[in-house]
């Protein structure tokens, strides 16, 4: 059976997310993110094209690493103003039937009790169609947001998150029995209490002892998804994450990525196609190449570079302010996204420079766009499929909503076409649609909490 790619909208409730400076567009209705209409909106025009899901980035904190100021920032809408993603998705749910929600959540600045909660209710409410992304967070002025002077260092925010990680599968998969609900109304006897358990960790960050306040979900555990890619994040990826994200570079250098983390989670027990890879794409497409050139120059006639600079920044936890257009750029070690660095020594080399960062930024982010008529990014696509074994991909947005009316119009049939892309929603929970069954698998380190449960 050929295997089939896999469509994420990548976006944030915000106004400007990844392509920095495209919300000034008169065709684009991101100003909107505030009305819930614009959100149910999306959601169907998504579920309508067959797309898997809509994922939801987020920051709990403000970039102002660039010119150690949040103007910038706030000028250019770079992620700020930004609402909670959370507080989308029963809107959205309300009004599609198969549409997945990923929802970005900080755990280093949540209560593990209490976000298991919130996930288990979203679950509950979507039908089983909620994953979470999860992050450790790259901003100081989030920590400082919280009353931290700064975050923790890079790969102690990951030694911290598998302590999280280890609360809340216990949470979600040790603490009700499958059984423990009666729901006996003749006996008033809800839950049975001999098959409701109490959970108790004490740990070096984490100490609980409680039982999960929610009856099981559909999925129990909410798909998992992880952006890390450093050796730290990689690690991490292969230990929890069942999707990972990863950005274009070369095949050759997303392939290897790719491998590296299978062959990890091999060496943890799980299986390779336990892990599905979407990569991180920017689509400018028409029904010929000039009419996708056209596009791409109207687009970026739009981009700030400004803007471009600052999202930079934040991610990278350099001041790109402090450098002459031409100076080369010291990296140095940086608690941000050690991923985003590597990435771009690659691409840029090790002595970069503000203007071989802009040339690469060409529509006001690093990611370099698909730029074409919907055959050769069909093309694209399915060699990215082929050749790196990406299973699928988030496509952030560019204009909205004619960005993503785009692929489904013309994109989507090609790839159908050839076998590529499915015609219809298959039944059934998210992970059920990703890997053939609702709940975490034995071999995964949150299905183990199910087993020491009923041991």
């Amino acid at each position: 059976m050929t295997k089939k790619i896999l469509f994420n909208a990548f976006d944030m409730n915000c106004v400007g997310h990844i392509q920095q400076g495209l919300w000034a567009h008169p065709r684009d209705q991101s100003r909107r993110y505030a009305e819930l209409a614009y959100w149910t909106d999306y959601a169907r025009r998504l579920e309508a094209g067959l797309f898997d899901g809509i994922f939801l980035a987020d920051v709990v904190g403000v970039n102002d690493v660039y010119g150690a100021s949040n103007a910038a920032a706030l000028r250019g809408a770079v992620q700020v103003p930004v609402n909670d993603p959370m507080l989308l998705v029963p809107a959205m749910a309300a009004v599609t039937k198969h549409l997945a929600f990923g929802i970005t959540a900080n755990l280093t600045y949540e209560t593990p009790f209490l976000f298991a909660r919130r996930m288990s209710t979203l679950d509950h409410l979507t039908g089983g169609r909620i994953g979470w992304n999860i992050v450790t967070g790259y901003l100081d002025s989030a920590a400082k947001a919280i009353g931290l002077h700064a975050q923790a260092a890079h790969d102690d925010r990951y030694d911290l998150a598998d302590e999280y990680m280890e609360v809340v599968y216990r949470l979600w998969e040790g603490s009700w029995e499958d059984d423990a609900v009666v729901n006996d109304a003749t006996r008033h006897l809800y839950a049975d209490p001999a098959k409701v358990h109490k959970i108790r960790h004490a740990g070096p960050q984490y100490n609980i002892d409680a039982i999960h306040l929610c009856e099981p979900s559909p999925q129990r555990s909410p798909v998992l998804y992880q952006a890390g890619s450093s050796t730290r994040g990689r690690q991490f990826a292969a230990t929890h994450a069942e999707c990972v994200f990863v950005n274009g570079q070369k095949i050759e250098g997303v392939k290897s990525i790719i491998d590296d983390i299978r062959a990890r989670a091999v060496d943890y027990g799980r299986l390779p196609d336990d892990i599905k890879v979407f990569m991180g794409a920017t689509i400018v497409t028409g029904r010929t190449d000039k009419e996708a050139q056209e596009k791409f120059e109207d687009y970026r006639a739009y981009v700030s570079s400004e803007a471009a600079l600052v999202h930079a920044a934040g991610s990278m936890g350099i001041d790109f302010a402090k450098y002459d257009l031409d100076e080369p750029i010291e990296t140095g070690k940086s608690a941000a996204i050690v991923s985003n660095i590597e990435a771009m020594n690659r691409s840029a080399g090790p002595q970069w420079t503000r203007r071989k960062l802009l040339e690469q930024m060409v529509l006001g982010s690093r990611q370099p766009p698909m730029v074409g008529a919907a055959d050769k990014i069909a093309d694209e696509l399915a060699t990215w499929s082929a050749e790196a074994g990406v299973d699928g991909f988030n496509l952030s947005r560019t204009v909205v909503p004619e960005c993503f009316d785009d692929i489904i119009e013309l994109v989507i049939p090609i790839l159908q076409e050839r076998g590529l892309y499915k015609t219809s929603y298959d039944d059934g929970p998210l992970r059920q649609k990703l890997f053939g069954a609702p709940r975490l698998p034995e071999r995964h380190i949150g299905g183990r909490h199910r087993l020491a449960r009923m041991a």
